[in-house]
């Protein structure tokens, strides 16, 4: 009798026991289970900030759209509600037998149908609710980029996120799940987690089968956040003039920034694409046509393709010189340009066979002379010339706030060129590089960001995208920021021959302008893979006063530097009047005014520039408008 009172008061303690951990301890946690058998939560996307401009002009923003959704249900329910869905959604049989496969592989999920369904084809089916009674319409926020193709590089674009991006930390941290839409490229991309928001959701009740009771029949919600805004350092205006004025039939680049604060103005690539065609899934025969068009249309020419520098890079050299005091403005060489030199068992040519005669390094900045920088090149030295110019970041990435910046290609030293050629460089090598050819080549933003640092006072900070509410650069900016170690004098030298290459007899004389100083270097880069590419980069400013505008731009197969200035006049141009408060005026540069009869006698020039002094403070940041005036 006592052992089985025992056993009764012990069976009792443990069962109290059980129910009071069960009912009392934990019973919020089961409470909480049972809520989640009984409901399903249907995702409620978040809209995604928004992109600005510089002025305040919107760059991507999010405009109502709409998803559709299958409930679970047997193959057939499925195959025929597809059936009847196709006369409105346009849907073909390879998208149905798709959208079936999925099914099969998971018939307990729901089944997402379209993700970018227009409001005609939502209110069509409405008006037939009762045929589609397992069907969910769900409200869902729609990407939208005003520029369009203009700015499809910069901007990237969004699409869902793949199995092995859910695997990545940053997005296991911010518990993005399947079916979510990411940045997949550009300002998307490297900022998703400020313009992402958090999703919400709506509950709908299941039955003990994971049936929906009552699709229309929301039991709880929560309320989607939407993602931060983006201002960018971005002139969309300036972008958007670029694209018109950039020969549609060529491949090739343009960049333009700010050379005292590192803002980017403009990166524009040609060819480019539209991000809105990726807006709700890109179509495969799209996507097939982007990937397989040997024009590479989703190639960013500005920061991940590479380009020899070629006469554009004689700057350096000229700048390496001055720097360490071997030359200055009116220095020449010993011999003179007769169309080439012999150096090392070798004859070195120069791209004029006729020769340029005795030299200043202006005059041979304004003719790009090649046997000038030769015996320059000799004066550095291999070492000498190297060095300078990895210590301004020549093969290395500016750290621009976009992904997929490439680095270039630049020798460090001896070990470098040995472990890449298997020989160690000759003295003959640095003829090479001091011109810009050889193991020397570089994204159209490096070099933009090179002749910033020479536009301001010999230093610039990192190029930037983003403005931050002090308005300063990426936290990157100090340890990537150039400094040329040139003196006043020094960097007057530099300028005297950007500006005589603009004037009559320069390489780049017929891009010159009528209202504004242009200073500027043409290149034209030996391509082993068919016609040279053609280079120019410039930059001017308000009469009398500092750079405010550089623009570097290539293109490629076919074209001398001289005739891409004026792509880079134009856009200073449009630029400069812009934000002077000046008409517009689409003013024709000097060779198309020759081409209309209107030119000859023309030698007035717009008052020079002047440096900036290297302890003057930068212009203020940006306001809360992005305007800087």
């Amino acid at each position: 009798m006592y052992l089985a009172l025992f056993l009764i008061v012990a069976a009792m303690t443990v069962l109290t026991t059980a129910f009071f951990q069960t009912q009392v301890v934990e019973g919020q946690r089961y409470a909480m289970r049972s809520e989640e058998n009984r409901l399903r939560p249907v995702t409620m996307p978040a809209p995604r900030g928004t992109i600005y401009d510089r002025n305040g002009e919107v760059v991507a923003t999010s405009i109502p759209g709409f998803s559709l959704t299958l409930l679970p249900g047997s193959a057939e329910t499925i195959r025929e509600t597809l059936e009847d869905l196709a006369p409105f959604l346009g849907l073909s049989g390879e998208r149905i037998q798709a959208l079936l496969k999925q099914r099969s592989q998971r018939p307990h999920d729901l089944l997402t149908i379209t993700e970018d369904a227009t409001y005609a084809q939502v209110a069509s089916i409405e008006e037939r609710r009762t045929a589609f009674p397992n069907l969910l319409v769900v409200d869902r926020p729609k990407r939208y980029y005003p520029a369009g193709s203009a700015i499809g590089h910069i901007i990237g674009y969004v699409s869902e996120i793949t199995k092995e991006e859910l695997e990545l930390p940053v997005y296991r941290r911010a518990g993005y799940r399947q079916g979510r839409w990411v940045g997949k490229a550009g300002i998307e991309r490297n900022y998703e987690l400020e313009l992402a928001g958090t999703d919400g959701a709506r509950f709908v009740e299941v039955d003990a089968m994971g049936r929906i009771v009552n699709p229309r029949s929301t039991v709880g919600m929560r309320a989607p956040v939407a993602g931060n805004d983006v201002r960018l350092t971005l002139d969309l205006e300036l972008q958007k003039y670029i694209e018109t004025i950039f020969p549609d039939t060529m491949k090739g680049g343009v960049v333009a920034m700010v050379p005292s604060t590192g803002e980017i103005l403009a990166m524009y690539s040609n060819p480019s694409f539209d991000p809105n065609d990726f807006v709700g899934g890109i179509s495969s025969n799209l996507w097939k046509a982007l990937n397989t068009d040997p024009r590479l249309p989703l190639l960013d020419r500005t920061i991940v393709a590479t380009y020899p520098p070629a006469s554009t890079f004689k700057l350096l050299t000229a700048a390496a010189g001055a720097a360490k005091g071997l030359v200055n403005a009116d220095s020449r060489m010993p011999i003179p340009c007769g169309g080439g030199m012999a150096y090392a068992g070798r004859y070195f040519k120069c791209w004029s066979s006729s020769g340029h005669g005795s030299l200043t390094l202006a005059s041979a900045l304004e003719k790009s002379c090649n046997v000038y920088f030769y015996q320059l090149g000799i004066r550095l030295g291999f070492r000498g010339l190297i060095d300078y110019a990895t210590r301004v970041g020549f093969g290395k990435p500016t750290g621009i706030d976009l992904p997929g910046e490439v680095s270039g290609t630049f020798p460090t030293g001896t070990e470098w060129w040995l472990k890449r050629f298997g020989y160690r460089p000759q003295p003959s090598e640095v003829l090479s590089l001091a011109i810009g050819q050889g193991p020397n080549d570089m994204t159209l933003l490096r070099l933009a960001y090179f002749y910033s640092a020479v536009a301001g006072n010999g230093t610039a900070p990192a190029p930037h995208l983003v403005i931050r509410e002090t308005g300063a650069a990426p936290d990157t900016a100090e340890a990537s920021s150039i400094d040329l170690g040139l003196t006043t004098d020094g960097l007057q030298a530099l300028w005297k021959g950007l500006e005589m290459v603009i004037q009559p007899g320069g390489t780049g004389w017929l891009s010159s302008l009528e209202k504004w100083q242009l200073y500027g270097k043409t290149g034209t880069a030996q391509n082993p893979h068919g016609e040279d590419h053609g280079l120019f980069v410039g930059f001017s400013g308000a009469p009398g006063g500092p750079p405010e505008i550089v623009v570097a731009a290539i293109i490629e197969h076919g074209l001398h530097g001289s005739d891409v200035g004026p792509v880079v006049a134009k856009a200073i141009n449009n630029y400069l009047s812009r934000v002077h408060n000046l008409p517009f005026d689409p003013q024709p540069t000097l060779a198309e005014r020759y081409e209309m009869g209107t030119a000859f006698g023309y030698d007035k020039y717009p008052a020079p520039l002047v440096p900036r002094p290297r302890d003057a403070p930068l212009p203020p940041a940006a306001d809360s408008t992005g305007s800087r005036r």
